[in-house]
């Protein structure tokens, strides 16, 4: 069974929510879209069968003119490959190992997602708990970082399905390097395996852009919206990165706390563009957001018309892993998307050196 990680409160249920509201008022039946499903297809995509190509093993060459800032970022002239989360369906998500194997495979962004521990220790974490990708359990915000840096990281990702807890014991391939109890690849250590600090990232790859997202709510992000604004100055990366969430009060915060920083919009001001076509805050240019969710195809090509000729860009994360694949990736360029923020590196950087070729 895919171990499927929690999915937020966020954009796409505000767009349920509003689906059915418009739903009621024109006389719909809102029971029709009370229940998202998440499995569905976006009909705007070509079709997704992964050809014999795209399975081949090969060398995949480096993007050109790798960029550092955010203005070179979007300044490049051509798409971008993100590794969500360090690739997490290729790689053990949220790992340095998984970080660092996406920019062999030539990312041109890191996508993370950050956590406070219980000390105050800003990690790079998706889940709010640690026990669907580790062999611990618990609340992250109620343990501390040298509890949370210990657990292997890697403990249920397998080759075939990512995160997943029903296969045999071989299918865990990289189960164990954390806690040595099997070595690690060559060129890596057990700590390559474990929850890192951000701090640990930045240090490991300090000329890569990045995708920050803070996860959660409340008193807890604003928490991790305020060390992150730190560190991003201490360590002078303030220009390479991107900053979001879902929450509308904690990038609020972020462009109190950072106001030169390149902030995506939340919730709010993303649904209300997506919905009514009403233009996004003043500085906020990158939108980033799923082909579809539930019955609600949310990329279209009108969107992506009306985006561009407003000035936004759109990266696009694909929330359903049968849309993870080359020809999904390269159909997503093809449709004016201009930015790949996926779980397979090798293939969307295949994908994109095709589109450019």
């Amino acid at each position: 069974m895919r171990r499927t990680a929690p999915r937020a409160i966020g954009l796409f249920g505000a767009l349920g929510l509003l689906a059915g509201l418009v739903a009621c008022s024109d006389g719909g039946d809102a029971s029709t879209t009370s229940t998202p499903d998440e499995s569905a297809a976006p009909t705007t995509v070509a079709d997704t069968t992964t050809t014999e190509a795209a399975t081949t093993t090969s060398t995949i060459p480096a993007p050109p003119q790798r960029p550092q800032t955010i203005d070179e970022l979007l300044n490049l002239g051509r798409p971008i490959v993100l590794a969500h989360t360090g690739g997490e369906d290729q790689y053990p998500g949220s790992t340095l190992f998984g970080f660092s194997e996406s920019v062999e495979a030539g990312v041109d962004m890191l996508d993370l997602n950050v956590l406070l521990t219980a000390d105050g220790v800003l990690v790079v974490q998706h889940d709010d708990t640690v026990d669907r990708t580790t062999n611990g359990s618990g609340a992250l915000a109620d343990l501390t970082y040298d509890e949370v840096n210990a657990l292997d990281a890697a403990y249920w990702f397998t080759a075939d399905c990512g995160v997943c807890d029903d296969q045999s014991a071989e299918a865990y391939i990289y189960r164990g390097i954390r806690t040595g109890d099997q070595p690690a690849p060559e060129g890596y250590s057990p700590d390559d395996f474990a929850i890192p600090s951000f701090r640990d990232l930045v240090s490991r790859f300090p000329d890569l852009p990045l995708n920050v997202e803070i996860k959660g709510e409340g008193q807890a992000a604003l928490a991790a919206a305020q060390v992150l604004a730190t560190e991003l100055v201490e360590l002078d990366r303030v220009d390479a990165s991107v900053v979001t969430s879902f929450d509308d009060a904690t990038v609020a915060a972020l462009r109190e706390l950072m106001p030169t920083v390149e902030i995506s919009p939340s919730l709010g001001p993303t649904s209300d563009w997506v919905l009514n076509g009403i233009p996004l805050p003043d500085g906020m240019t990158i939108l980033q957001i799923p082909p579809v969710f539930g019955d609600i195809v949310v990329i279209t090509p009108e969107l992506i018309a009306n985006s561009l000729a407003a000035g936004y860009v759109i990266w696009v994360w694909p929330n359903n892993r049968d849309l993870e694949n080359y020809d999904t990736y390269l159909s997503y360029l093809e449709s004016g998307i201009t930015g790949l923020n996926i779980n397979f590196p090798d293939e969307a950087v295949r994908a994109l050196n095709d589109f450019a070729a």
